[in-house]
C-alpha cells in the first residue's frame, strides 16, 4: 500500500491527538499509526518524541524493540514461518527451502510479483501442530510442502 505524504502526516496527527494525553501514550500512538499506515514512518519519531516530551532515542528504542512495529511499508501479504525448535524438528527447514525454491525472493525476502514477504517467527504457540506458519495473520499448522503450495495457490488465485 502506497501512502502519500499528506496521508502519513494526517495519520500521525490523528494518533497524537487521540492518544497523547493518556497515561502510557507511546504504545497506543505507535499502534494507531501502524494500524492506519501499515508501518511507523521514520518522520513520525521526531513528532511523537516532541509531543510526549521524550527523546528520539526513547521512541526509536520502543519501535525497534517490538518486532511487530515496522519502519518501512510492508508487502500486501506476509508469510511468517516459525523457526522455533519444535517446528524445525518437524521439518521447518525443509519447508523453508521448498518455499524459497518456489518463490522468487529478493534480498529483502520479498516476492514482488505476489507482493509477498517472508519473515521469520519464533513460536506461535502451536508446537504440537508443527511446523506452523502465519499467512496474513492466519495460523496454518501441520504444514508440509503440498499444503504450503496450496496456500500460495489460493493467494495467487485471489490476487
Amino acid at each position: 500500500m502506497t501512502v502519500s505524504e499528506p496521508e502519513r502526516r494526517q495519520a500521525i496527527t490523528r494518533a497524537l491527538a487521540e492518544h497523547a494525553d493518556a497515561p502510557g501514550a507511546l504504545l497506543p500512538i505507535l499502534h494507531a499509526i501502524q494500524d492506519a499506515l501499515g508501518y511507523v514512518p521514520p518522520e513520525s519519531i521526531d513528532l511523537i518524541a516532541a509531543r510526549l516530551n521524550l527523546s528520539r532515542a526513547d521512541v526509536h528504542g520502543v519501535v525497534s524493540f517490538y518486532h511487530d512495529f515496522h519502519t518501512e511499508p510492508r508487502a500486501r501479504h506476509v508469510l511468517r514461518l516459525c523457526r522455533a525448535e519444535a517446528c524445525q524438528a518437524m521439518g521447518g527447514a525443509a519447508l523453508e527451502a521448498a518455499l524459497r525454491r518456489r518463490l522468487n525472493l529478493d534480498a529483502d525476502d520479498r516476492d514482488r510479483a505476489r507482493d509477498l514477504m517472508l519473515e521469520p517467527a519464533y513460536c506461535f504457540g502451536a508446537c504440537a501442530c508443527a511446523p506452523a506458519a502465519m499467512l496474513d495473520g492466519e495460523l496454518h499448522a501441520r504444514l508440509d510442502v503440498a499444503r504450503l503450495n496450496e496456500l500460495l495457490g489460493e493467494l495467487e488465485a485471489h490476487s
